[in-house]
């Protein structure tokens, strides 16, 4: 994961964000402080289904707080853009029991 002084290259870049409850939420980071609160512009949840394709929830602006984040990502543009997230099927993740 990345933390804290990490963060600072990906400013302005798309990131994928696991949080403790299992969503996924992709954006692009526009700001985060010292507890690695973090600000995403353009967000959105990613809900994966072994039944149907996976639904894109518009988020927009949106702001996680540090304790609740898992995994921070940098986002492969060229490769998510290839993907045909309509045909793809998972489990959703679970929650993070710590």
């Amino acid at each position: 994961m990345l933390g804290g002084p990490g963060l600072e290259t990906v400013v302005d870049q798309i990131i994928s964000v696991i949080t403790n409850d299992g969503r996924n939420i992709v954006g692009v980071l526009k700001g985060f402080d010292q507890a690695t609160n973090i600000i995403l512009d353009e967000s959105h949840e990613r809900v994966y289904s072994t039944k149907e394709g996976v639904q894109q929830l518009v988020l927009g602006l949106y702001i996680i707080r540090g304790d609740n984040i898992s995994v921070i990502g940098e986002l492969d543009e060229e490769l998510d853009a290839s993907l045909d997230l309509s045909e793809l099927r998972a489990h959703p993740l679970k929650p993070v029991i710590h």
